[in-house]
């Protein structure tokens, strides 16, 4: 039996049922396929699930969101970071709905064209989408690809060798949707990254790494060092007991998004009695570890110079706040018995 076989054996078996995928076939809507597949980078099919459902009842069609306001995008995308995600999603949707009448192009190097669409997603999108020969190659791929071969070379030098195996195996499977579903379930049920569960695996009569107790070593992946920064978060309320809010810049990290005042260099936006609290809210990004302290005052009016409107705190539910803000908030609202900041 050959390991294509070996693998579709395995997944007809033991496969996850996910509201994106369809066994057997394409999904019937590479709409639904796109939406999945953004959301989940960077983030777990756990925490995807519901934002997923959610994201579908507001926008059913690919028309509905190109039509939306971006705000709602954001809005709907609360909690799940990478907003240049939902930026991007929003964009692409308006291009497809312009230049393909609403409905993706059955072709990788087409899909590549869109924007955030690069070669990861274009190849899961023809692959889900359209059932195509295309090799998805994420991280639990290359965990299974590289332990099954006993790779041990850092995976940045050997990507090209990992890729073309993967498309030789996509290749040899009659269904492709199935098989890149089914490689991907491997890694994350029983290839795991710690503590494998090569007993259970299709591939263990095969895996090199398994053979040779090498499965804690493979991949070889090195870690870059994370920076780690401080700042702080300023909570400024007027006399009606509004909170000051800002819109982010359309550039950076977080464009886009409402949020509260807030830097890295600790230092104070204008003169005011500024109470240091001892409340941290902690936020770890890509690429580096942040902590942010909480600063309040209370101001009569701001200085022509300070950016942002006042809102009563029931309202910011209306807002799009990133990850790091809402827990501002929830920080924040256990000062409510002891004064006005929150209902």
């Amino acid at each position: 039996m050959t390991l294509t076989e070996k693998l579709k054996k395995w997944y007809e078996k033991n496969g996850r049922d996910l509201p994106w995928r369809v066994k057997g076939k394409a999904h019937q809507n590479p709409y639904e396929v796109w939406i999945s597949e953004i959301m989940l980078q960077q983030t777990t099919v756990k925490t995807v699930l519901p934002y997923f459902e959610r994201f579908l009842k507001r926008f059913p069609t690919i028309a509905d969101l190109a039509e939306a306001p971006i705000e709602d995008v954001l809005l709907l995308w609360q909690g799940l970071g990478y907003y240049t995600r939902a930026r991007k999603l929003h964009e692409c949707a308006r291009v497809v709905t312009q230049k393909y009448n609403g409905y993706f192009p059955a072709d990788r190097k087409e899909l590549m064209k869109l924007p955030g669409i690069g070669p990861y997603t274009s190849a899961a999108i023809a692959s889900f989408g359209f059932n195509l020969p295309e090799a998805v190659v994420d991280g639990n791929v290359i965990r299974v690809l590289t332990r099954l071969n006993g790779w041990e070379d850092p995976v940045t030098t050997i990507a090209d060798q990992i890729n073309a195996f993967a498309e030789e195996l996509t290749k040899a499977s009659p269904c492709p949707a199935d098989h890149a579903s089914a490689i991907m379930d491997l890694g994350a049920g029983v290839c795991t990254p710690r503590s494998p569960l090569c007993p259970f695996c299709p591939f263990n009569q095969d895996c090199v790494a398994f053979k040779t107790g090498k499965t804690e070593n493979i991949p070889n992946i090195s870690k870059l060092k994370k920076e780690i920064k401080k700042g702080y978060v300023f909570f400024i309320e007027n006399k009606q007991g509004q909170i000051l809010i800002r819109k982010r810049t359309e550039k950076g990290l977080l464009s886009g998004l409402t949020e509260f005042p807030w830097n890295t260099d600790e230092s104070f936006p204008f003169k005011a009695q500024w109470q240091i609290t001892d409340k941290t809210v902690k936020h770890v990004f890509t690429h580096f570890d942040l902590t942010l302290t909480i600063v309040k005052t209370q101001v009569d009016s701001l200085p022509e110079n300070c950016d942002g409107f006042f809102v009563f705190p029931a309202e910011f539910k209306n807002y799009p706040f990133s990850t790091l803000m809402q827990k501002v908030i929830k920080k924040m609202s256990g000062e409510k018995k002891k004064n006005t900041l929150l209902p």
